[in-house]
């Protein structure tokens, strides 16, 4: 019942990241592209707002499940799907601190009425990264999906 349970929610939290970064993707950031380098600054500040802390506790409640079901998973062949969820979760992980994250910094750290001649303009680059992890959330969602089946 345990393995269950927490097989459908990181199938739940899968869902919910793949989603987000979804809509991300195809609003948020042609929106954004859209803005005078001040105003995308002030509305990356204000969207970001929003993200966290929910989505990286949604994110490492669902990595902590899956890699605890890589032990507890009833058969050798389902502890090796939660052990790809693992990875793939590490993924989203990994390019969310180490590419995203470094970036919004950047931006928030710009003054939106004063923005420098030749700023070098985060959009391209974030929505780059942006749709790397969307790809492996939407992969996440369907190994998950797998791994739920399975037991």
């Amino acid at each position: 019942m345990v393995t269950e349970l927490l097989a459908l929610l990181i199938t739940v939290e899968s869902g919910i990241v793949a989603g987000v970064f979804f809509a991300v993707a195809v609003s948020v950031i042609p929106a954004l592209a859209t803005m005078p380098p001040g105003r995308y600054i002030e509305a990356h500040r204000a969207l970001g707002e929003g993200y966290h802390p929910v989505m990286p506790i949604i994110v490492n409640s669902a990595t902590l499940a899956a890699a605890a079901l890589i032990f507890l998973a009833p058969s050798t062949a389902t502890r090796w799907i939660f052990a790809v969820v693992t990875v793939l979760l590490l993924g989203v992980q990994g390019v969310s601190h180490l590419c995203n994250v470094p970036i919004n910094r950047r931006a928030k750290a710009v003054d939106p009425d004063n923005v420098p001649d030749g700023w070098d303009d985060p959009r391209t680059l974030w929505r780059n990264w942006h749709l790397l992890r969307t790809a492996l959330a939407f992969l996440l969602l369907v190994v998950s999906t797998v791994a739920l089946i399975s037991l």
